[in-house]
């Protein structure tokens, strides 16, 4: 099968959009020019579980440049652009994606998408990396190494890892700085806010918002809520991001204090149940309640339908009415609201993202071999690449070491 779309006629409304984020990601433009002359992926097979947005589009068709056959599914029931999942079908890419996938779906998917039988994978939450694991074995003879671009995600193999379960290489795509500084902080920042205000409409300023985790997303959505006039809140299980939210001038108090004031709710943590029924019994009436994490489980969706009757009264807003008459209100089902109620980052913050990802896997292709069965960080000279393309791109210029300096800094010998 070369592709599953929902509608292949979308297909040139989704190449507009293809083309407008090519216009804004230039750093992947300037490597997609040279995967063409180059051909690093020559006879290579990349499977990948991604949001299916434009920017990802970018990324799929600079891969194909470079010669390889790509797969791609979904990686959220409610995150693929359907316009772009139509566009990256006509343009060769075998796409298995549409919205609104229910889970044995959103696995066939996956399936298909691995039919290519990849020598790379790329994932968004490791899924593929867990189906080939536990399904998909046979796979592994042809697999030199993964990536994967989401906390979430990572969490999930530094897991396999400890365990001794990873049975290939993986690179760890969101833990380097040009990733997770930029995408997470910046990206998320902007992006859950959009969705947040496309569903629902509500203004932000004067209300109490309360954001559950402060890595590097909750950091962004803190301060991007703050600048938009919210008053907000931070929770956090690690004393060393609580008192680092507490400097930056947040308050700072367990979910359970934080529940009966709050207005606004988000979740961006990786973890289960961070809001559950004990928060959901003592929220004011009009709560609403938003998750940006990579799965739906950090909002305990099924206690809070439990408590009461339900309805959806807008796209991408669940009411439930509890018995005593208040309302508390569920963006996007409790998934990440920043792409299944609105696109997702802009392009220029993902171009870096998706740079990184482009750049690894010709690093994969190019090590083979060489690689073990753990969880590798990205290369300091990729890291480096992409920021410097991206200071290039925006017209900056940095300073550059006197070889005096390079070795002051090398010698221990100097000092005082």
């Amino acid at each position: 099968m070369d592709y599953k779309v929902k509608d292949i006629s979308l297909a040139e409304k989704g190449q507009k959009k293809l083309d407008w984020a090519t216009h804004n990601m230039p750093i992947i433009a300037i490597i997609r020019e040279r995967f063409k002359k180059e051909k690093p992926f020559a006879g290579k097979r990349i499977a990948c579980c991604l949001h299916v947005t434009k920017e990802t589009g970018v990324l799929m068709l600079a891969l194909k440049d470079g010669g390889a056959e790509v797969s791609l599914a979904g990686s959220n029931p409610l995150s693929t652009q359907d316009d772009v999942s139509a566009a990256l079908a006509k343009n060769g890419i075998k796409v298995f994606a549409w919205r609104g996938v229910n889970n044995e779906e959103y696995y066939e998917c996956l399936n298909h998408a691995l039919e290519i039988k990849p020598h790379v994978t790329i994932d968004d939450g490791a899924d593929l990396v867990n189906l080939i694991q536990t399904k998909k074995q046979d796979l592994l003879k042809d697999i030199i190494a993964g990536q994967e671009e989401t906390t979430t995600g990572v969490i999930r193999l530094r897991a396999m890892a400890a365990d001794g379960a990873l049975m290939y290489p993986v690179v760890a795509v969101n833990d380097t700085p040009t990733k997770h500084l930029f995408d997470n902080r910046y990206g998320t920042g902007q992006s859950t806010i959009d969705g947040i205000i496309r569903a629902s409409n509500i203004l932000l300023a004067g209300k109490t918002f309360v954001v559950a985790g402060y890595g590097w997303c909750g950091r962004g959505l803190a301060s991007r809520a703050r600048g938009m006039g919210a008053n907000v809140i931070i929770t956090e299980i690690d004393p060393v991001k609580a008192i680092e939210a507490n400097m930056d001038g947040f308050r700072v108090m367990p979910m359970i204090e934080a529940a009966p004031i709050g207005d606004v709710f988000v979740t961006a943590t990786g973890c289960k149940d961070v809001i559950s029924r004990k928060h959901f019994e003592v929220m004011k009436g009009g709560a609403i309640l938003a998750n940006t994490g990579h799965f739906d489980v950090e909002i305990n969706a099924k206690e809070l339908r439990q408590m009461g009757s339900k309805d959806e009264i807008l796209d991408n807003v669940e009411v439930v009415t509890l018995k005593d008459g208040r309302k508390i209100f569920l963006l996007a089902e409790g998934r990440l609201v920043n792409l299944a109620a609105a696109e997702g980052h802009p392009s220029e913050v993902m171009d870096q993202s998706f740079s990184d990802q482009a750049l690894v896997a010709e690093w994969i292709v190019k090590q083979g071999s060489n690689l073990e069965k753990k969880v590798y960080d990205v290369p300091k000279e990729i890291d480096d690449m992409v920021a410097l393309l991206k200071l290039k791109s925006e017209g900056i210029k940095i300073d550059e070491l006197t070889p005096e300096q390079d070795k002051y800094l090398n010698d221990w010998r100097e000092g005082t």
